[in-house]
Order: C-alpha cells, then structure tokens, then sequence
C-alpha cells in the first residue's frame, strides 16, 4: 500500500531545515530595515515581505499535514495528553506520565513545575525518551500504510534543532578529553547557555550534563590543577545555567555543584570567584537551596572575599549572603563565619553601604551579633550614617539596628543620649522618617526619656 499524502512533510528534515532557512534570513533582512538607511532599504522591505510569505505558506502546509495525520483515528495512549496529536517524540516525566517532547517542553518552559495529568509536583525535569512507545506508534503507522520518520527532527519555539542537541553533547564530550578540546568546549558553553535559554534547559533533560560539564574541575582535585580560562568558564556557564528557573533545584542538588563554587570562591580570576558568588545568589532563590548552600558551608568563603572587598566581587558576595540569610539557621551560621565584623568594617569604610546594612539588619535579630555591633563600636557609625545619608531605607535600617541595640545593652544609652542632646538625631528621625523608622526611633527616644526620669527620680 502506497503511503497517504501528506505524512512525510510532518517530519520532513528538509522541510523543517526549509523553515529554520527562512527565519535566519527574515532576522537578517529585518536587521538591516532597522539599521541601514540608504536608498535600497525599499528592496530590502520587499525581499522581507517576500520571505515571511514565504515562510507562512511552508508553516501552513506543515500544520494542514499535521491535520491530516491527527485526522486518523490513532489509540488514545499515542497522543500527546497535552496537544491531543499522534506524539513524535515521547517522553516521560519524573510521574512516569509520557508526553510528546515539543509540547512538555513548552508547558516546563512555562514556569510551570507539576505533571499536566497527575498534577504531582515533578521531582526533577529531566525527560526521557519513551523508545517502547515510540516503537509502538512506528509499528502502528506502517501497518495503517502511514510513513512516521525514524528520526524525529523539530524546531522548537526557540528555534532549537536535533542537530543543536547533537552538537551539545558532543561539546559536553569534549569536557572529558584533551586540555585544549576542553577550553574550545567550556568557551562554547559558555556563551551558548549566555545567549540562547534553550541550551540552558538542555541542561535539565539529562542527569549526566551537568556532571560531565563539571568534568574538567572535579579531575584536578585528583590529577592537576585546573586550567583559570577552564574554570572561569565552566563556573559562568553554571551560573547561566542557574538563571533558568526549571534548573535551580538540578543545579544545586549535583553533587559536586556546591563544592566547586565554593573551591571558586576560594580561588581563579576575580570574574570566576565574582561569577561564583552570583551562582550561589542565583541558585539561593529557592528556600531549598537556601538550606543546602548555608549547610554545605559555603558562607564561609562568600565572607572571607567580602573581606577582601574587591569591587568587581562585592556586589554579588552581598547578594549571596543576603538571600541566604533570610532563613534563620543561616544568620547563625552567618554570624559564626565572622560575617558582622567584616560587614561593620565595610560600612565604616563607605563600601556598600546600603545592601550591607540591610544584611546587618536581618543578623541583629541574633543574640551574638547584637553584643558584637556593641563591642565594635557600631553605635557610632550607625549614627553617623543617619545623619549623612539622603537614603531613607538606608536610615531606616540604621535605626532597626540601634533599637535592637538599645533593647539588648544598656550600656550604650548613654552614648545614645549624648548623640541626642548635641545633635537631635533620632528625634528628626522620629519626625521625618519612614513610619517604620518612626516607630523605631520613638521606641529609643521612650526607653531614653524613662531613663531620665528614673535617674531624677533616684
């Protein structure tokens, strides 16, 4: 029996590389509509407007031949639940649901973390290939005189190819071979997961692609040191990485994730270390890998290049730190690693001024790091800054932190009353600030004026 019309364009490679074709040169044309400005931008428009024609007739064949196919009457369990169409690609889910690639992709690109059926929230993103259903649905379409492609070839909505994906495992390959295959590789992945989000969720389709990158770091722990231009390169395209949603549980929950980025931390360029940090930011966006990253100690090596407080790094150190001490274990561990100290003496030296101090505000709800602010003369600087700043949040936290101060140690109402008597200080705050920092400045000014009226009572 001769195949039905129509099948063969369905997965035709031709006809997806035909579209792909049409696409690069309709960006090309557009490009230069917006940029050129000489007397054959008229042509130009034309040729576009050719093209997307073009282009529209191919996407109307492919999707009247999609009809087609979906018109026959095919069992329910080899259609996609999602597009309700004979699947080309099955895949199966951490739920054990099977889906067609294309369309699962896009609903995980979505934003979307739980199975379109079981409504289970997915443990992980990374899809396998259904090759027994695959076969089934190959086997059925030859007995109903049908041609199915072996070979599934698609472009995504990202413009994403089979020969894109072939291409990224053999870069992945490269991570385990020569130290130059390994530089051309990391280089590559680098900007790939920089300027395309589609090789960045290649990454969460596989359980061995974020090992195998990692490859050329976990080796020198063992055999030699690792190259910097490797390194640098490896640790930014984690940090790419992390920046796609459906990633950062994957991310962080690789074993060997954590461990290098604090190695990182510790060590390489100042982009690698810098880069390092906002990985951790990065990653530290779910309360989970709050937990993990503040476990595994990487708070440790975030103070210490704090300390060291070089200006390429120190914003995205201050991040990290911040995220991470939102959830209470890691303030204790934050102020344990010495966190307050290094944090003051930023402050002190105008460094950061403003993140830094709301990180101080959240660690001064810990017993420890309130006697330490006391101890390092924080008082002071506190107020200082009240009276230079134009920030109202930045106020605003100074006078958090003196009011936790004033609760914990009496010792410093003195100062505090001094401070108040020469320059009225918390009292224009307490005027003139945001409500919550009006609040906090009447709560000193009334601890202040009881102790007054208690010593004229005495």
């Amino acid at each position: 029996m001769m195949a039905k019309p129509g099948i063969s364009e369905v997965s035709d490679p031709s006809a997806v590389a035909k579209a792909n074709e049409l696409k690069k040169e309709l960006q090309r044309l557009i490009r230069a509509i917006v940029e050129d400005d000489d007397e054959f931008v008229v042509q130009t428009i034309d040729r576009a407007g050719e093209t997307l024609l073009d282009l529209k007739n191919l996407k109307l064949k492919r999707s009247l031949s999609l009809k087609f196919v979906n018109s026959i009457s095919c069992p329910d369990e080899f259609r996609c639940p999602l597009s309700k169409e004979l699947m080309r690609d099955p895949v199966i889910v951490s739920t054990g649901q099977t889906y067609d690639r294309p369309f699962i992709l896009k609903w995980l690109k979505a934003g979307n973390r739980t199975c379109p059926q079981t409504q289970q929230v997915l443990s992980h993103t990374i899809l396998t290939p259904n090759h027994l259903i695959r076969e089934m649905i190959l086997k059925w379409c030859k007995n109903q005189g049908v041609e199915l492609s072996d070979s599934v070839v698609y472009i995504n909505d990202e413009g994403l190819t089979e020969a894109d994906r072939d291409h990224f495992l053999t870069l992945l390959e490269k991570m385990s071979s020569s130290l130059s295959e390994q530089k051309e590789a990391a280089k590559e992945l680098r900007l790939l997961t920089k300027r395309m989000p589609s090789f960045r969720a290649l990454f969460g389709e596989s359980l061995d692609a974020i090992p195998q990158l990692l490859t050329p770091l976990s080796q020198s722990n063992s055999n030699r040191e690792v190259h910097p231009e490797v390194q640098e390169d490896v640790i930014t395209t984690l940090l790419n990485l992390s920046i796609h949603d459906n990633n950062k549980k994957l991310v962080a929950e690789t074993p060997l994730v954590i461990p290098l980025l604090m190695d990182a931390l510790r060590s390489g360029t100042i982009e690698t270390r810098s880069n390092a940090a906002a990985a951790l930011f990065t990653l530290s966006a779910l309360d989970s890998n709050k937990a993990l990253i503040g476990k595994a100690g990487a708070l440790k090596p975030l103070v210490d290049l704090l300390e060291e407080g070089h200006p390429l790094a120190m914003k995205d150190v201050g991040s990290a730190i911040f995220n991470l001490c939102i959830i209470h274990e890691n303030k204790a561990r934050a102020v344990r690693d010495g966190a307050v100290r290094v944090i003051l003496e930023k402050i002190v030296d105008r460094m950061l001024v403003d993140e830094l101090l709301a990180i101080l505000a959240m660690l001064s709800c810990h017993q420890k790091a309130v006697e330490e602010l006391g101890e390092l003369g924080a008082v002071a600087c506190l107020i200082s800054l009240i009276r230079e700043s134009s920030c109202a949040r930045t106020k605003e936290n100074c006078i958090a932190i003196l009011y936790t101060i004033c609760l914990n140690d009496r010792t410093k109402w003195k100062e505090l009353r001094e401070e108040e008597n020469a320059c009225g200080t918390i009292s224009q705050l307490a005027q003139n600030g945001t409500s919550r920092a009006k609040r906090k400045a009447s709560g000193i000014l009334e601890r202040l004026n009881r102790t007054i009226n208690l010593t004229h009572t005495a």
